[in-house]
């Protein structure tokens, strides 16, 4: 045999060995093998800007069950890691690093800044690593991918040039969100929209020529600057006599147009609204339609501008109380409306986007979306659970151009290149030598950067080696699954989607396992904010990190997100003992013996009765995993191995052992069903709690290299067996209903009784015989005597019915009548004393008069309960003297 396990169950002591052993065998590693079918999965990269949260280990350890489990049933199990730069993230982090040293960004200069910020993803990147071993990630470090690492910064410049090619890539004013803090343009995914209270501000704008105005209510006061026309609804009566004509914009005493088009809604408010097409994404499309000047009057900084008049220079917010007081005294102001509505806030930094009108990079998308929407409609894509494929195809249908440059440093800088003497633009590998268009030689690239998920959208082909034809594209690609929860679908999952049919001509995975947030036990999403959140290397350091995945996995469905709770950890932690427990019985008992396989007719019901559940349950687990549905497979296994396995068959087996030198065959069958079913049992548990499962399989099967390379259990037709299952099931319905009369009437545990069992047919009752004598120590029996025929069982016997078969216990072996009688006749007096003094007291004048009420009802209530309980024990103790 193998090692001994040690006494006590040590998580710390036994997961850096066996990860170390792991990563020096090479278990995780995958090479291109056309023998074996591939399953590959790429790692959702984490930013490099800080520590793993709880979000990342429960994502990590759905990838880490999946590949673990693929590997086990033989696929060529390919996990590929690595970690984004996360572009604006990033660069306020090391921003502020470098502020508390005294440091201005600009000083420093951009190359000084990108150095500074190199080093700062070693230390991170690194960390991150060092986290997810912790976790038992088991993916392929050889091939840890970085979002900004040659191969990726390849394809990504790749990609530029191709879509600019193809004219999808452009150069434009359009309007963008706009962070004024972290001063750069953000994509829409990247704006979250949150519930805000704010006013609607009510302003007459007069028509030009007459003593007529228009009221129009706005949320942002201080982009009426920036106005350029008002627009009515064009089958709106009110206005159809000023339509073409102009109305004066308060304030700023500028003429402006009166448009009529189909975006008004006039039911809503007085059916005019102010069009402002720098500052608004639906204005600029009015804008466009009526050939509307745009005037952009908010900085960088959102102060206003030049154009903004008297007000330019003022910060946004004290621009617009300086409008409203404006607007008021000049008689302007109709009135002001609290309202409450969603307002864009930068992912990132939380600041109030501001929506306004500039020249930027943008991907054209219609095209390039409409692969992605077929993929989903055709079934080449899928997402579990179902219900996401709204939100993936609602935003591809009404996909909008992607915004797709930054204006920081760090990041993929775009190879754009402007002619210093001509100015125009040349996209190329490198700088140009010479200017196409003018033949000029001096050449300025582009400041800006691409948006972070520009990169990231490549990464399922990208960290294979494309643009190359390398062999591992061949063979690795497409992925399979894609693990993510659902807060990342516009970001990420649309983009990996259309990009993959684009360059590849195929969707980069086939299945989309989308999993909830995990939040606080009291349903809040973790956050620095709220100071709730639980970092997972706290909770693998005082419990084990296979302990934090069973939490992580226990009731998880796909898409919900979980509640975190400290007592489902010790509720893990306690199932971990529980198996290294039995493990260890099992091993002290199987030490020194020369296990042989018996033959099907040797073993015994209760042995066939456990690989016949063991049989199923790698039936059912086997069609949980494929579906997806990773929390029921792992209670599956769970109440498998606590309830059967350990709280039965163990107890079951004990009598074998223990007498195994009367009987050493039956000894044998018993510990050789131990063995096997505990190996079958471990490996369904060992993608779930892969450290605990390891280290007790090297002692049960020392010969094997690993449990994580053994083969995943399959069912076997050979080990169905139903009439042992019936019997062995019967039987543990009596031991329960034996086990609950002992309970309810105080049998102490070493007071042995006979148990006679009557059966329906001789079939059920051999089948009984045969297991009668291993269960009798679990109900605490003397004797257990089974028969067809109701025979020599007293008329007082307690009896046990269930399905086919009904026990009984002898009201004698039960009872010891003289001490019940002397406890019950106890009883008795002690609740007429109760009754008296109830009734005393409900009987004193002063007390029900002056007591409160509460304290009245009490003491009925009380009175109630005695004489409830007196007549039970009068009942019981009428029964004593029958019998």
């Amino acid at each position: 045999m193998g090692k001994e396990l040690a006494k006590t169950y040590s998580p710390k002591e036994i997961e850096k060995k066996l990860y170390e052993r792991w990563c020096e065998k090479k278990y995780f590693h995958a090479e291109v093998d056309r023998s074996r079918k591939p399953f590959t999965t790429v790692m959702p990269p984490p930013n490099i800007t800080g520590k793993l949260h709880m979000g990342h280990a429960l994502d990590n350890t759905l990838q880490d069950i999946l590949i673990r489990y693929k590997r086990m049933e033989g696929y060529n199990a390919l996990w590929i890691p690595g970690t984004d730069h996360a572009a604006i993230s990033t660069e306020v982090k090391v921003t502020n690093q470098l502020k508390e040293e005294g440091i201005d960004k600009k000083e420093l200069g951009r190359e000084g800044f990108l150095k500074r910020t190199w080093q700062w993803k070693e230390e991170y990147a690194g960390t991150i690593q060092n986290q997810l071993k912790k976790l038992g990630i088991s993916c392929d470090w050889d091939r840890e991918r970085f979002t900004m690492d040659e191969g990726c910064s390849k394809a990504v410049e790749e990609v530029f040039i191709r879509l600019y090619e193809k004219g999808y890539i452009y150069k434009g004013s359009r309007i963008i969100n706009w962070c004024p803090v972290c001063k750069t343009s953000l994509s829409d995914a990247e704006v979250e929209h949150e519930e805000q209270d704010g006013f609607f501000w009510h302003i007459k704008y007069p028509i030009a020529g007459t003593d007529r105005f228009l009221e129009i209510a706005t949320t942002r006061p201080e982009t009426m600057l920036g106005d350029t026309a008002i627009a009515v609804h064009p089958d709106d009566e009110r206005y159809k006599d000023i339509v073409g004509k102009k109305a004066v914009l308060p304030l700023v005493n500028r003429e402006i147009p009166i448009v009529a088009d189909y975006y008004v809604d006039k039911e809503f408010g007085t059916g005019a609204v102010k069009i402002t097409p720098a500052h608004d994404p639906n204005d600029f499309e009015v804008g466009k339609r009526h050939k509307l000047e745009e005037i952009n009057i908010m900085n960088d900084n959102a102060t206003i501008n030049e154009k903004g008049g008297k007000y330019a220079g003022l910060e946004r917010y004290e621009a617009r109380k300086a409008i409203v007081e404006d607007l008021k005294s000049q008689g302007f102001l109709v009135k002001i409306e609290p309202h409450s509505h969603n307002v864009g806030t930068h992912d990132r930094c939380s600041t109030t986007v501001e929506p306004l009108i500039k020249q930027q990079w943008f991907v054209k998308m219609e095209e390039l979306a409409k692969p992605a929407i077929n993929a989903l409609k055709t079934g080449e894509l899928k997402f579990v659970p179902e219900r996401f494929d709204k939100i993936y195809l609602h935003w591809l249908e009404n996909i909008k151009d992607w915004c797709i440059s930054r204006q920081i440093w760090w990041g993929h800088r775009i190879p754009a290149y402007y002619c210093d003497e001509c100015g125009e633009i040349t996209v190329s590998k490198g700088m140009p030598k010479v200017c196409p268009h003018c033949g000029g030689t001096h050449f300025t690239q582009d400041e800006d950067t691409l948006d972070t998920w520009f990169s990231s959208a490549l990464w399922p082909f990208s960290t294979l080696g494309w643009p190359e034809k390398t062999e591992d594209l061949d063979y690795f690609y497409p992925t399979d699954v894609l693990v993510t929860g659902y807060d990342i679908i516009l970001f990420w999952v649309i983009r990996m989607v259309f990009s993959g049919y684009e360059h590849t001509g195929k969707a980069p995975f086939n299945t989309v396992l989308i999993h909830g947030l995990v939040r606080d036990s009291q349903g809040r999403k973790m956050s620095k904010s709220l100071g709730n959140g639980i970092d997972p290397l706290d909770v693998i350091d005082q419990y084990g990190a296979d302990a934090l995945r069973l939490t992580l996995l226990t009731g998880n469905a796909p898409g919900n997100d979980m509640r975190f709770y400290q007592e489902r950890v010790e509720a893990s932690r306690n199932f971990a003992n529980k198996v290294w427990n039995a493990s260890r019985f099992i091993l002290m008992n199987i030490e020194n013996e020369e296990l042989t396989q018996p033959a099907i007719s040797k073993l015994a019901e209760a042995d066939k009765w456990i690989l016949s559940k063991v049989n199923t349950l790698a039936k059912d687990v086997t069609e949980n995993m494929d579906k997806f549905e990773l929390g029921i497979a792992v209670q599956k296994v769970y109440d498998f191995i606590w309830d059967e396995f350990c709280d039965w068959y163990i107890e079951i087996a004990k009598y074998r052992i223990y007498h195994k030198d009367e009987n050493k065959e039956a000894a044998n069958c018993a510990l050789w069903t131990l063995k096997t079913v505990l190996g079958q049992a471990l490996k369904m548990l060992h993608p779930f709690m892969p450290f605990i499962t390891e280290e007790i399989y090297n002692a049960l099967v020392p010969e094997e290299e690993s449990l994580m390379i053994s083969k995943w259990p399959v069912y076997k037709e050979e080990w169905n067996f139903a009439s042992s299952e019936n019997i062995v099931e019967h039987m543990k319905e009596i031991v329960r209903q034996i086990r609950n009369i002992r309970a309810e009437m105080n049998v102490a545990n070493n007071r042995k009784t006979k148990v006679f069992i009557v059966c329906k047919d001789e079939i059920l009752a051999a089948g009984f015989k045969a297991i009668a004598d291993f269960v009798k120590p679990l109900m605490s029996s003397s004797e257990i005597l089974i028969g067809t025929q109701k025979e020599g069982i007293s008329e007082d016997a307690v009896s046990i019915v269930v399905p086919d078969a009904v026990a009984y216990l002898p009201m004698e072996d039960l009872v010891d009548f003289e001490q019940e009688t002397k406890r019950l006749t106890k009883e008795e007096d002690r609740l007429k004393k109760e009754i008296a003094r109830a009734k005393g007291m409900l009987a004193n004048e002063r007390f029900t008069s002056k007591a409160p009420q509460a304290k009245v009802q009490e003491e009925k209530d009380k009175l109630e309960k005695y004489a409830q309980m007196l007549k039970q024990v009068q009942e019981r103790m009428a029964g004593l003297k029958k019998s």
